[in-house]
């Protein structure tokens, strides 16, 4: 059973995700601090916050988001293209059909050489900003944010390459806690894309949501 204090920062973190495209962990830190909580008050879980996100889309997004996730996917799917040497995969909001036009595009690349995929980006002069994040184990992985230009949403998209080793791969594809494929490879997208486009997912339901 969930926790009252923890459904509220779950909609108050979508809406700040889909009004603001913020990234979920940043989304959950505002959300507590808009609502005026103690900075140690524990953060709902990420599926409380996508049934959140789910059922704010259905609520505010219904007409515009669908054509929206189709655009970022087809964004995804050229980068994808464009970097298939490197086992592309996409993930996130996009991959699982919670984004909006503000959302970021996170695709993992399982390379031979970490550095691969940054050279080649380097031979087609794709500008890029390099930072670290946490990876799939926890441990310190290279991401390259690049922006590219969505044809159809006529504005810039913050793409992001999270670079893992090849050996990373089989871990990256088990299910998540819902049984669900974290990530999918181009032709998985390509099914996504070629698919009729069918209405958003009802959240799982919790019967502390209301």
């Amino acid at each position: 059973m969930q926790p009252p204090i923890a459904i509220e920062i779950a909609h108050a973190t979508a809406r700040l995700a889909v009004e603001e495209g913020l990234e979920w962990g940043a989304a959950k830190r505002r959300a507590v601090r808009e609502l005026g909580l103690p900075a140690r008050t524990p953060l709902p879980d990420n599926d409380l916050v996508e049934d959140a996100v789910r059922a704010y889309i259905g609520l505010f997004c219904a007409e515009t988001q669908p054509a929206e996730l189709r655009a970022l996917r087809r964004l995804a799917l050229t980068w994808m293209e464009r970097l298939q040497d490197f086992r592309p995969y996409l993930g996130g909001a996009v991959w699982h059909g919670t984004a909006t036009r503000l959302s970021d595009v996170h695709l993992t690349l399982f390379c031979d050489d970490p550095k691969s995929a940054e050279i080649a980006l380097i031979d087609h002069r794709v500008s890029y900003e390099p930072r670290t994040v946490k990876g799939l184990r926890g441990e310190p992985v290279e991401v390259l944010s690049l922006s590219s230009c969505s044809p159809e949403l006529g504005e810039e998209i913050g793409v992001h390459l999270l670079i893992h080793d090849l050996d990373d791969l089989r871990g990256a594809l088990r299910p998540d806690a819902r049984g669900r494929t974290p990530r999918g490879d181009a032709e998985a997208v390509r099914r996504l894309l070629e698919a009729p486009e069918p209405p958003l997912p009802a959240a799982e339901p919790h019967r502390d949501l209301p």
